[in-house]
């Protein structure tokens, strides 16, 4: 099939390159958003979509609103189907029509859980032990369209979302050639989502990042994975602030937000039982282990974090 492929971050790079190493399908366009500012010097990047579509010589469109400007574009493509993974913006009806097979979307989750901007996050912050990736038709509504087929994978104990984000991005490009060859074969039935499980899932902002010690271990433990890679859970120790990049839960206990073992290991209290942390980064700081960490006596039994 020939197929326009509109997606803009790294998790939608490797289901893109996928289909381009394909035998059965052609893509014939990539569609991403514009080139933006990045990091501390503004420089402006390219989106790594675009990087790939480049080098393997497919034409880019970059629309600041594609439903103003992309509508005569993409129709004198003659696609068959468009695919969507992680693109950004709102498809108008008259974009979803342009294809015969319309658009189909790779989603990070397995709907109606979660449907919205970051459906890895949620899954890990809410201690789900399973997700997964959905390609679902899309239509006007976030995340509504029937699903075509879902793929089911496990919640490791320490995984973080920027973790799952690599595994479902892989994911993704292992599964959507065979979902494209039953579509062009007429071999999937859509299935209607459930509408009273659905969960629509908030943006989340830095402040959703800071840890409160009052709650329960496992509850800290998914907040601290669920927020890595972006914002990064944190606290404060010694009046400075400290983020904590990932943690398991350990059976201990002790006063909410104390230090209770400090020497080859890093246990913090919690509201009930208590957190290891494995890997954390203070104000100026790098990101290191906390044995690297622990080696510089940073912290010591008996201190409380969060003050």
């Amino acid at each position: 099939m020939k197929i326009i492929y509109l997606g803009t971050p790294e998790f939608a790079v490797a289901p893109l390159k996928a289909i381009i190493e394909s035998q059965n399908h052609d893509v014939v366009a990539v569609v991403t958003q514009p080139d933006r500012p990045v990091g501390r010097k503004n420089i402006i990047t390219p989106p790594p979509v675009k990087v790939v579509a480049l080098e393997n010589d497919i034409p880019v469109f970059q629309y600041e609103k594609i439903r103003v400007e992309g509508v005569e574009n993409l129709k004198s493509l003659h696609a068959d189907i468009m695919i969507t993974c992680a693109y950004g913006q709102i498809l108008s009806k008259e974009i979803i029509d342009i294809c015969p097979h319309g658009i189909i979307n790779i989603h990070a989750s397995l709907l109606p859980k979660y449907r919205g901007a970051a459906p890895i996050q949620y899954a890990v912050i809410n201690g789900e032990k399973t997700t997964g990736v959905t390609v679902m038709q899309t239509e006007v509504g976030l995340d509504t369209g029937d699903i075509l087929e879902a793929f089911e994978t496990p919640i490791g104990e320490s995984e973080t979302a920027g973790d799952l984000f690599v595994r479902l991005s892989n994911m993704g490009a292992e599964k959507i050639c065979s979902v494209l060859d039953k579509i062009e074969k007429g071999e999937i039935v859509p299935q209607k989502q459930d509408e009273s499980k659905a969960f629509v899932v908030k943006t989340i902002k830095k402040e959703d990042a800071l840890i409160n010690f009052s709650k329960s271990a496992l509850e800290i433990k998914n907040l601290i994975n669920g927020m890595n890679p972006w914002p990064i859970a944190y606290t404060f120790a010694n009046g400075k602030k400290l983020k904590i990049y990932r943690a398991i839960t350990v059976d201990a206990c002790g006063n909410v937000g104390e230090v209770i073992k400090a020497d080859k290991k890093l246990y913090i209290a919690c509201g009930e039982g208590a957190i290891e942390v494995l890997e954390l980064q203070e104000e100026g700081g790098k990101v290191m282990n906390a044995l690297s960490y622990l080696n510089g006596r940073k912290l010591k039994v008996g201190d409380i974090l969060g003050e």
